[in-house]
């Protein structure tokens, strides 16, 4: 009977995180000031970021030791589980083995707090009593709140407004951690008042709300900005989930994974299981291929164009070079599948541009449709971002040969977004792939570098 389970000690933990910044074939172009457009300092981010962030987004060593107070806490529920999916094996006919990590079983029930829990450490560090940030389905916000609440500090998050409506179950577990949340747009900022005046009914975008949380952190002394994904420093505080799960694998003598999946909206749940195994691979010693799998409905490395861009609608934050859909892209309403980032991160776009991974995307019904067999076979309700990478796998495995081996990311369990279950389950789910004309209208405001 082959292991289903394979479970890691506390003693286990990964002690350092791994940088791929030091072994990237093509460096990353340096970001810029969005006025200027000439190379940022640190003392431009000084204004959003603690300073020991700041030296890690620009750090060129392939270690960096996790401080024993962020290990503690990260032992409430890692080392996570490495799973064998028995059961959708034997659904498909599968002739691969696959496995998944679980991330669903953090306390937020999502990776999001391998990187909330060191932010907010450095943060406190440093004295900072308020971190303000943006959340689009939810699972960033609730990380945030759980680590805030843990190091005492306050936590103050604008939800996009689709999501703030659909899912008052979030904004309910972010207040059980004592978190503040506004649907975004709101009233509470100038940038906010501004997208209301003009629209009334604006159903918000990830880019609006990080327009809004970094107003409100650089208005304020007390305040800094802390984002879930994108950034570098993010990206290498999701690499203990690829480390234990190539210690996990070495446990059972699996080989080498032939295919490594995961969802990407900004890249970090993907780059947290795919960078400790890419390492091998850009170094010439293993080939896997590694799968990053976004929605058609916001196709940022499949549609995008690699050129500099602002992180947010407002243009506030640092022009940095990545796969964009241009910061005024508007995902559709009908959209419930999570991953509506315009852009990506710098390190995956990297990587992609560089042809070390492959971009894929699907509609929402065929991974929907995915998720439902993994429920039905594996027992765990994913996120619909999840299912992304589920319906990768599936697709993989029903070609596969005889022995591959397919890892995907489990990023989330989807109990909060039952509504999204019930569109798909009573037939009102649509498909919508994003067409190329909006996309160029989008594009048009790129920032010419």
């Amino acid at each position: 009977m082959a292991d289903r389970k394979i479970v890691l000690r506390d003693n286990d933990l990964p002690q350092r995180w791994y940088n791929i910044a030091a072994d990237l074939k093509t460096s990353l172009a340096p970001p810029l000031h969005p006025a200027t457009h000439q190379p940022i300092g640190p003392a431009d981010l000084a204004p959003l970021f603690p300073m020991e962030l700041i030296k890690q987004e620009v750090c060129q060593d392939p270690w960096i030791e996790i401080p024993d107070e962020i290990m503690e806490i990260l032992k409430l529920w890692r080392p996570t589980p490495l799973v064998r999916a028995l059961s959708l094996e034997a659904a498909i006919g599968t002739k691969a083995r696959i496995y998944y990590k679980n991330e669903s079983v953090s306390p937020a029930g999502s990776h999001k707090p391998n990187t909330s829990v060191a932010q907010v450490y450095y943060n406190k560090q440093e004295g900072v009593k308020r971190i303000a940030t943006e959340t689009g389905a939810g699972q960033w916000g609730s990380a945030l709140a759980f680590a805030c609440t843990l190091f005492g500090l306050e936590c103050q998050i604008y939800m996009v407004r689709v999501s703030y409506d659909a899912k008052p179950y979030r904004k309910l577990m972010i207040q059980t951690w004592d978190g503040k949340i506004d649907p975004s747009p709101s009233t509470k900022t100038k940038y906010g008042r501004a997208v209301l005046e003009l629209d009334p009914h604006n159903q918000g975008s990830l880019g609006m709300a990080i327009s809004e949380a970094v107003e409100d952190a650089v208005g304020r002394d007390d305040t800094k900005y802390s984002l879930g994904s994108v950034l570098n420093h993010v990206l290498l505080h999701q690499t203990v989930i690829g480390l234990e799960a190539i210690e996990q694998l070495k446990m059972i003598g699996e080989k080498t994974p032939d295919v490594v999946i995961g969802c990407v909206g900004g890249g970090s749940n993907f780059a947290g299981l795919a960078f400790p195994f890419l390492k091998d691979k850009l170094q010439g010693k293993t080939n896997p291929r590694f799968l990053a799998v976004e929605p058609m409905s916001c196709p940022s490395l499949t549609k995008g164009v690699f050129e500099y861009d602002f992180g947010d609608t407002a243009g506030m934050t640092p022009l940095v070079k990545m796969y964009t859909l241009g910061h005024d892209f508007m995902p559709p309403g009908i959209h419930a599948g999570g991953l509506r980032y315009h852009g990506m991160a710098p390190l995956v776009s990297n990587l992609v541009k560089d042809k070390f991974v492959e971009a894929v995307a699907y509609h929402q019904t065929d991974c929907f449709k995915s998720a439902l067999l993994f429920a039905r076979t594996e027992g765990i309700i994913p996120a619909p971002e999840s299912s992304h990478a589920i319906n990768a796998a599936i697709v993989e495995a029903r070609k596969a040969k005889e022995g591959e081996v397919i890892i995907f990311n489990l990023s989330g369990h989807g109990h909060f977004d039952m509504a999204a279950y019930d569109k798909y389950l009573s037939g009102q789910l649509e498909d919508y792939e994003y067409p190329m004309d909006k996309i160029k209208a989008a594009l048009q405001k790129v920032p010419k570098v």
